[in-house]
Formats: C-alpha cells, structure tokens, sequence
C-alpha cells in the first residue's frame, strides 16, 4: 500500500508489544525504509541495541525522554537513524501552548521530527483525538506527525491546521484487535487522502 513508516511497539506493557510476535532478526528482514522503533522510557543502551538488531530506520520516543537523553542517545546510534520525538497534549487548560511550546524548542536540535499525541497513561494508542486546535496556537519549527485517535470520521477535519503534518500516525481506529491492522480500513482511508 506504498505506507512510509512501519510502526514496531518496543513497550513491554502495551498490547501492541511486537516482540510477543517477531524476533529482533525478523524485524531486520523486513525491506522497508520507514521502519520505526518506538520506546517509551527505556534505556539508551538498550534503543541503541534493538536499533542495530533491527535495522530500525527512525527511533520514536514516547516516553519522558529529554533533549540530554536524545543527545547521549544519537552518540549510540547510526547517525542515519532519525529520531522522532512525541509530545502528548492532555486536556487543554490554561498554559498548554506554552508548555508545548517550550517542549518543542528545548528538543528542537536534537530531534528530526514530532509526534503530537493524546496524553495517556498508557503512552499512546488510546484512540482518542486531542483538541487539534492547540497546534495553531504555537509555532511548528520542523515537520511533524499527527497521532492520536485518527479516522475516517475526522480525517476532513485536518483542514483547520495552519501546518499541514509531515504524516499521519494511524493505529488504534484501524485495528480489529490491538497489533491486528485492517488493511481494508487503511485502504479506504488512504483512499480519502488522495
């Protein structure tokens, strides 16, 4: 289906746990230029590892990882392994602009992309949509992902973004059980990007 970015869950605790599925040899050997490791709070060493093991093209952080975490781990890496970064934008209240405003410029050299997201304590894969508004209200210096409860339902929506994403992070709305993609769903949605 021509998809840019291969997801592979590297948190133990999610349902979407790839390696209670595939091995980190049989990751390598998917031919893919858009394969993404995303780790939530894990040691460098061990991103470092599991990216060479791999064969990870970009490293997701969804963590609490912070722009000394992300410098000491881009000295691990392949310096060809991009490094995306999320932020996860809770309910809107008073001052959260500003808070993803100062996030976004503290990471800004240490990052390739962003990730905005639902904050959850399950670090993702909720289903939930946040109020996508917030991000017309800060400046957007590189590109980004968009995450966080896509669908068919709201895809018309994303005209209201002054920035248009870089991409779109789909997940839990195209599954029939978590990790299990409908690709039929993907199909029909890509289908409306077009």
């Amino acid at each position: 289906m021509n998809i840019d970015f291969l997801g592979f869950i590297f948190y133990e605790k999610s349902p979407r746990y790839v390696l209670n599925h595939l091995t980190l040899e049989d990751i390598s050997k998917i031919g893919h230029r858009g394969k993404t490791g995303v780790f939530v709070n894990k040691s460098i060493e061990k991103v470092a590892e599991t990216a060479e093991k791999s064969g990870l093209n970009f490293i997701q952080l969804h963590g609490d990882e912070d722009e000394i975490y992300i410098s000491k781990l881009k000295e691990k890496l392949n310096p060809r392994i991009g490094i995306i970064k999320a932020i996860r934008i809770g309910n809107q209240e008073t001052g959260t602009e500003n808070k993803i405003q100062q996030a976004t410029s503290q990471l800004l050299s240490a990052v390739n992309y962003f990730l905005f997201d639902t904050d959850s304590k399950a670090f993702g894969g909720t289903g939930k949509q946040f109020d996508w508004n917030i991000l017309n209200d800060i400046e957007l210096p590189l590109p980004y992902f968009l995450s966080g409860g896509i669908s068919e339902d709201n895809i018309d929506k994303i005209g209201i973004l002054n920035q248009n994403p870089f991409a779109l992070d789909i997940n839990s709305k195209f599954e029939t059980e978590p990790g299990i993609k409908d690709l039929e769903k993907i199909k029909a949605f890509k289908g409306k990007l077009q």
